[in-house]
């Protein structure tokens, strides 16, 4: 009976290595676009409060994405907004992210 327990703990110790794995590789940091400071709003859009401000050359995880007010930017006219944080929105227009399109899921 102790056996069937280790055995158990250890299968769990692995599915959870596993799925902290997963999660590691699954983030990846964009490059906000450079000498650009971007206004960090708390919405999908340019009417939304800015609630801080990234440095030149930060670099942005990407949560999930949202559709929100058209923005021209270094890197072209989207109307795509990057969360990057919890109640954190930057426009793609300012991200270098290799696509015109979303590549992360869509926000719920």
């Amino acid at each position: 009976m102790s056996v069937d327990r280790v055995e158990e703990t250890e299968s769990a110790q692995g599915a959870q290595a596993h799925t902290a794995e997963v999660t590691t590789t699954a983030l990846r940091y964009y490059s906000v676009a450079p000498g650009v400071r971007v206004n960090v709003r708390s919405g999908p859009g340019t009417s939304y409060t800015v609630v801080r401000v990234l440095p030149e050359g930060a670099k942005v995880a990407i949560l999930c994405q949202s559709p929100g007010t058209r923005v021209t930017g270094p890197y072209g006219t989207t109307s795509i907004w990057d969360n990057i944080d919890s109640g954190q929105y930057i426009s793609d227009a300012y991200v270098q992210t290799g696509s015109d399109g979303y590549i992360r899921p869509r926000c719920s």
